[in-house]
């Protein structure tokens, strides 16, 4: 016979044995009771009141942990201060500022020291000169060896080279951008930000340092002078170098030797030279090696030979063979020399002159 505990047939085959059953290893612990929404009543109560044998306890409400409390209260701090911060931020805004990338410029005129020197012929006032050894127009401007640098490629350090040189030969060495009818062939390569410095340049000149139409370019007055021979002579050097990872940098020094005689006067007119030294520095970042256009940050340009009492900003106005100036500068400057400097108004160096 089974034992009082045990089913009347006995313990069914397969089960485990010992007083164990199937549901012993789900534990209901005070948290799983608590948590339940359904309460059964006390046999007294049931009795007392004849209620149903269940009743329906109220949700229980769950606050927030103290470390969720914390998160919360940060992250609306932080939120409400970046919003202060941007409406309200510490540092003042400038009134008066420069726009970011614009010229700078300075044209200094060299004053001759007697009268200019001149010929009949160009090419033997060439000859005859510093500029001798000079190449013709474009070939004067050689590329420099070049590799790639920290964050640009050489396609880019040579597109960056290529443009410079486009610029010199669209500002010095084009016909109509040398006798003034016209400015967009060194225009078209300019970032779109200087156009509007550009052209506030050309509608309105100074000599401000900022809106000098011969900062951008070579021009000469064509009431005055023209050229006497397309063989511009031209020497100098392109070097690019990375100033940080976005921008690369082309400083250009290239000294150019126009052949001039007074407009309209033939070819029997005496020649003479003018000479134009041009330190520019162009910047480049990847947008603008991709539209092949640069900015062109500082301009210094020594012309002569030249008066001091002219306009120099506007145009160049060139003293031509047998001229002499009103009023000269303090020094002797060379033009052809690198790294001689002048102020303001500098005199034109005697071995800077041709010799006929």
């Amino acid at each position: 016979m089974g034992g009082p505990g045990d089913p009347p047939e006995g313990t069914p085959e397969g089960a485990p044995g010992g007083g164990e059953d199937e549901y012993r290893s789900v534990v209901f612990d005070e948290s799983f009771v608590r948590a339940a929404r359904l309460q059964e009543y006390s046999a007294q109560e049931r009795m007392a009141d004849h209620a149903p044998a269940v009743r329906r306890r109220p949700p229980l409400h769950r606050g927030l942990s103290r470390q969720a409390l914390i998160l919360v209260v940060l992250i609306a701090v932080a939120f409400g201060t970046a919003i202060y911060m941007g409406v309200r931020h510490p540092y003042g805004t400038p009134q008066s500022r420069e726009p970011v990338g614009s010229l700078r410029m300075t044209v200094i005129p060299l004053v001759p020291q007697g009268k200019v020197p001149g010929a009949s012929d160009a090419e033997y006032l060439y000859e005859h000169s510093p500029a001798a050894q000079f190449s013709v127009g474009a070939e004067g401007i050689p590329l420099p060896v070049f590799r790639r640098t920290g964050h640009f490629s050489e396609s880019q350090v040579l597109t960056a080279l290529t443009t410079a040189k486009d610029y010199l030969v669209s500002s010095s060495l084009d016909p109509e951008v040398l006798d003034g009818s016209q400015t967009r062939p060194a225009r078209r390569l300019l970032n779109p930000d200087q156009l509007d410095q550009f052209d506030q340049s050309f509608e309105h000149p100074a000599a401000d340092g900022r809106h000098a139409p011969t900062g951008w370019l070579v021009r000469f007055d064509p009431a005055r002078a023209e050229l006497a021979d397309p063989k511009i002579r031209v020497q100098g050097s392109l070097q690019a170098v990375e100033t940080d990872s976005a921008t690369l940098e082309v400083s250009a020094d290239h000294t150019f030797v126009y052949a001039l005689r007074p407009t309209g006067s033939g070819d029997k007119a005496r020649v003479s030279l003018f000479t134009v030294r041009r330190e520019l520095t162009f910047r480049f970042d990847q947008d603008d090696l991709r539209l092949h256009q640069a900015r062109l940050v500082v301009s210094s340009v020594q012309a002569g030979p030249l008066s001091c009492v002219e306009d120099s900003a506007r145009q160049l106005r060139p003293l031509l063979a047998g001229q002499t100036a009103t009023a000269g500068g303090p020094a002797g400057t060379d033009p052809y020399a690198t790294g001689s400097t002048t102020s303001l108004c500098g005199t034109l160096a005697a071995e800077a002159q041709p010799k006929p």
